[in-house]
């Protein structure tokens, strides 16, 4: 009883065709298409944009540490 085997696909396919009907069941592949295709965009569009926000904290604190270092260094000579 692991999994579905395939008879059950087989019933679950005419079910749909039976509902959709054999004229709607390419659109209804190409919505679907699109619609993932569009979700694996914006996936990778919030992973860009994480890296860019990454990538600014590191160089703001990184510029941090290097003006915290010149006002030491300035504080010590004093």
């Amino acid at each position: 009883m692991d999994g579905i085997s395939l008879t059950q696909i087989i019933v679950i396919g005419l079910i749909i065709l039976i509902l959709f009907g054999a004229n709607k069941l390419p659109i209804f592949g190409q919505s679907l298409g699109k619609a993932i295709k569009g979700f694996k965009q914006g996936l990778n569009e919030v992973d860009v944009e994480a890296k860019d926000v990454s990538q600014t904290q590191l160089n703001a604190n990184q510029a941090g540490v290097t003006k915290e270092t010149d006002k030491s260094k300035l504080n010590q000579k004093s």
